[in-house]
């Protein structure tokens, strides 16, 4: 879980009002310490998404002590308590054979083998703050590229002349890649392109990009069987989120909360 500075919170919340769930007040105070949990843009979406969070533990707790499932021990293990409560209360639907493969047939995109390229390129690099040199170097690499469709030979000495990336040392050749191995933005482009010199320059943070794709492997089809635990363990995870968001929202529905206003199901769901 992602913390934020401490310091960076007020040691005192005068404008935050405590917030009570069936009578059982929760503290500003104990609002702002779960707030560190919670970094966000404004210091209100912080307060909201700790209060909210704090406000389910509190209904959940409560319910669990309704049904007598908490100990007299002080020092009880709440988190478990809750999934203990959860486990009760929540029925989990298994995601049947046919429900999968219904599943499969609708995502197909979803199961296949990754995509793989072989790629060189001519880095032009540009401050990404600076309007004007990227404008400069985008006119250099467009013009890089005029030189190379008539010219595709050239590709290995200009990126040697060129290129403000290592990988002109060896004409430009960044190998094999997939995805995840390079920036986003690049990222998107590079594996729509087909093999060949691409036609414009790919632009990153870090400038532009004379491209040209040397290989490209499809991915393949993977078959259901292949796939069949992982798309039952995914839905099953799916049917349990939304029956454990429907719970919380009937535990909302019937308790009486001051002090904030609860956001829908899917962002009540319990951490």
């Amino acid at each position: 879980m992602q913390m934020i500075e401490t310091t960076s919170l007020p040691t005192e919340a005068p404008d935050f009002d405590d917030v009570i769930v069936n009578g059982k007040t929760i503290e500003a105070t104990t609002i702002l310490q779960e707030m560190q949990y919670y970094p966000a843009e404004t210091m209100e979406d912080s307060r909201q998404q700790a209060a909210q969070s704090l406000v389910v533990r509190e209904l959940l707790l409560q319910r669990a002590k309704e049904l007598n499932l908490v100990p007299d021990d002080s020092d009880a293990d709440y988190e478990q308590l809750i999934s203990t409560l959860l486990e009760q209360e929540v029925d989990l639907s298994t995601a049947d054979p046919e429900t999968c493969e219904r599943y499969y047939e609708a995502n197909m995109e979803r199961f296949k083998t990754p995509v793989l390229i072989a790629a060189s390129h001519i880095l032009l690099g540009a401050d990404p703050n600076d309007l004007e040199e990227r404008a400069a170097r985008q006119a250099e690499a467009e013009s890089l590229i005029s030189t190379l469709q008539d010219n595709p030979d050239r590709f290995a000495a200009l990126a040697q002349l060129n290129s403000d990336c290592p990988s002109k040392e060896v004409g430009g050749q960044m190998g094999q890649l997939d995805k995840g191995q390079t920036v986003p933005e690049f990222e998107r482009q590079v594996f729509n392109l087909d093999v060949g010199l691409a036609e414009r320059p790919v632009e990153s943070r870090y400038g532009f990009h004379v491209v040209r794709i040397d290989q490209r492997v499809e991915g393949e089809q993977l078959p259901y069987e292949a796939v069949e635990d992982r798309i039952r363990m995914y839905l099953q995870e799916r049917n349990y989120r939304r029956a454990v968001n429907q719970y919380i929202q009937l535990l909302a529905g019937d308790a009486e909360i001051a002090g904030i206003e609860l956001l829908g199901a899917d962002a009540l769901l319990v951490q």
